[in-house]
């Protein structure tokens, strides 16, 4: 019997290590899977919770300094103390231990910075980079459902949870089709993305996921030729461009309210059709993030362009 579980336990695909994975222009390779994690921001704290990780977490970084925990968020984590509420430095890092960093370039990490994975690797700490953040390192394709997606598996790889991934994102796979069947997209909704800003606006370019959300809901982000992630462009080209639906996005100290109603006082804004006809769309920071509420925020994106 002991000889039959030891073969068992060889043959099953969860425990093959070493195992290897793409962390942006990087491969890294694991020879077992992490036991003290650390993910930094709402979003990759919440795919490890979708992946029912958080039993290999000693902690999270970069929430409050920014953003909030929902109810749901904070239920998940009760017991994971916060180490930094912004960036953390290594010093931060090193006393928690970690033998794991699950971050991304501007998501806890900055090109030339304290934190990255060049340096902490000598210190004995694993870094898998956000898919979204990778334009910040090397070339990538525009943004898509599949940056959310890969994030997902890979991370199922280097915790030895394969399956539970896989299912997972096949779950949401399933839900955004059946979300998205009956929208039209013939004539793609013109959006823009309004995360902040008064004198500039910061917004939403092609390689950042709300691009992907809007056209998986049938819309066209009026930004998407804007060789960044998310960037400050001027008004100018927005009012140009004039789009139909604004997506406010939700966090920090400025409310989605505020921001409504900074552009419905605005002179300059008085004829973009969007501030015109009242159309706005709230997402939540966590759900225009890459990250798990990600199908959600389609569903509250189809509502809200086609009432559907």
């Amino acid at each position: 019997m002991k000889a039959l579980l030891a073969l068992l336990l060889l043959s099953t695909p969860a425990l093959a290590f070493p195992v290897t994975v793409q962390s942006c222009n990087r491969e890294v390779t694991f020879d077992a899977p992490p036991a003290r994690a650390i993910a930094n921001d709402v979003n990759l704290v919440e795919m490890m919770l979708a992946l029912g990780l958080q039993d290999r977490m000693v902690g999270y970084t970069g929430v409050s300094g920014w953003k909030t925990l929902d109810e749901e968020l904070r239920a998940g984590i009760a017991e994971l103390p916060e180490l930094s509420a912004k960036y953390p430095t290594r010093e931060v890092l090193l006393g928690a231990e970690p033998d794991f960093f699950f971050a991304g370039w501007n998501y806890g990490m900055k090109v030339g910075g304290e934190v990255t994975p060049e340096t902490l690797e000598p210190l004995g700490i694993k870094t898998y980079e956000l898919t979204e953040s990778c334009i910040f390192v090397g070339p990538k394709a525009k943004s898509s459902m599949q940056d959310m997606y890969n994030d997902l598996l890979n991370l199922g790889t280097i915790f030895g949870v394969g399956d539970r991934a896989t299912a997972l994102v096949a779950g949401y796979e399933a839900r955004l089709a059946e979300i998205t069947a009956a929208v039209d997209r013939t004539t793609p909704l013109r959006v823009f993305v309004y995360d902040s800003g008064e004198e500039t606006a910061f917004t939403a370019g092609a390689y950042a996921i709300p691009t992907a959300l809007i056209e998986a809901a049938g819309g066209r982000n009026i930004m998407d030729d804007l060789d960044k992630s998310w960037a400050t462009v001027a008004w100018e080209p927005v009012v140009e461009r004039n789009p139909e639906v604004i997506v406010i996005v939700n966090y920090g100290d400025v409310t989605a309210d505020q921001k409504i109603a900074y552009l419905e006082a605005n002179p300059a804004f008085a004829n973009v059709d969007a501030v015109k006809n009242d159309r706005y769309v709230v997402l939540e920071y966590v759900e225009a993030t890459p990250g798990p509420r990600n199908i959600r925020a389609v569903e509250k994106l189809v509502k809200g362009f086609w009432g559907k």
